[in-house]
């Protein structure tokens, strides 16, 4: 397939994401919900009691706080650092896949081992994480501003001014701060999320549960979007909290790594705590894979010929 994999699959990713970047605003801001509660009671971190702090909030009360703030426009912010951050890692992971899949294809039948599958998405989801970093970051920040008191907020302008402003401030390595958070959590998305698509949908058509179709497409798309979340959300909530910490000048910074922020995480908040935002991030996660795989599936229809 060469450019035209990476072509139909950042247009997908494109409209997936932006399509479904309110419900991802909304599952980042719950999975800084408690956090303040780490950094004020550091002296608690050796026990096992875990630090009362403010009650926790559903995605719709969440959704409804962002709407009273900042007005509907509020739950977009931080759209362009999706763009980008489509452009460049799922663009790259999409386009990588459908290479080492034309290439690992068994040619008798069509079909690719579910083991090689998810080798292919291991490797392309590790490669295009690196390379989309530094969007990532920017849409984690740009995202969770809001939810600071206005004196605290960043307020950065576009995704570009972000980028400008992290390498200015904090230097060049900010931008790949949480990377390998990053790139574990794409190696673990993508594996889960295309080999799973892809396994599922063989298995429909094989058994003809179903035509190769709208119907499969949805069906396939939905069980994969739900594997992948519950693979990936405890490393989705170390991510976003290492990546959103702010680091200020003669301190140290509030989490050393990401096994320290794990550890403070489970000490003050409790294990489940890993999976805080898993509403909001399968409700997102089904939604983006649906309309990724659909969208990927009629793009593929229409560059048939080229």
């Amino acid at each position: 397939m060469g450019v035209k994999g990476f072509v139909e699959g950042g247009i997908a990713s494109i409209v997936a994401g932006c399509s479904t970047h309110p419900l991802d605003l909304i599952k980042v801001r719950m999975q800084l919900q408690g956090e303040s509660n780490v950094r004020a009671a550091p002296a608690q971190l050796g026990s096992n009691i875990h630090v009362a702090g403010p009650p926790r909030v559903g995605p719709v009360a969440v959704g409804m706080r962002i709407i009273q703030q900042d007005g509907a426009a509020g739950l977009f912010s931080g759209v362009s650092a999706t763009v980008l951050r489509q452009t460049l890692y799922s663009t790259t992971r999409m386009g990588l896949y459908d290479m080492m899949k034309t290439k690992w294809t068994d040619p008798e039948t069509g079909n690719m081992l579910l083991w090689k599958k998810i080798g292919a998405g291991l490797i392309a989801g590790g490669i295009g994480a690196a390379v989309g970093n530094p969007a990532d970051v920017a849409m984690v920040r740009m995202q969770a501003d809001g939810r600071l008191p206005a004196a605290q907020r960043r307020n950065y302008k576009s995704v570009v001014d972000a980028i400008s402003q992290m390498a200015k401030n904090e230097g060049i390595g900010s931008l790949w701060r949480g990377s390998s958070l990053t790139v574990n959590r794409a190696m673990l998305v993508t594996a889960s999320q295309l080999a799973s698509y892809d396994q599922i949908k063989e298995t429909i058509l094989d058994k003809g549960v179903m035509e190769d179709g709208f119907g499969t497409h949805v069906t396939a798309s939905f069980a994969a979007g739900f594997i992948a979340s519950v693979v990936t959300n405890p490393i989705d909530v170390i991510k976003t909290r290492v990546m959103n910490m702010k680091v200020e000048a003669g301190e140290a910074p509030p989490y050393a790594g990401a096994t320290d922020c794990a550890l403070k995480t489970i000490k003050t908040e409790g294990p489940m705590a890993l999976y805080k935002g898993f509403i909001p991030t399968i409700s997102r996660q089904g939604p983006f894979t649906i309309v990724l795989f659909v969208t990927l599936e009629q793009v593929r229809k229409l560059l048939k010929d080229f």
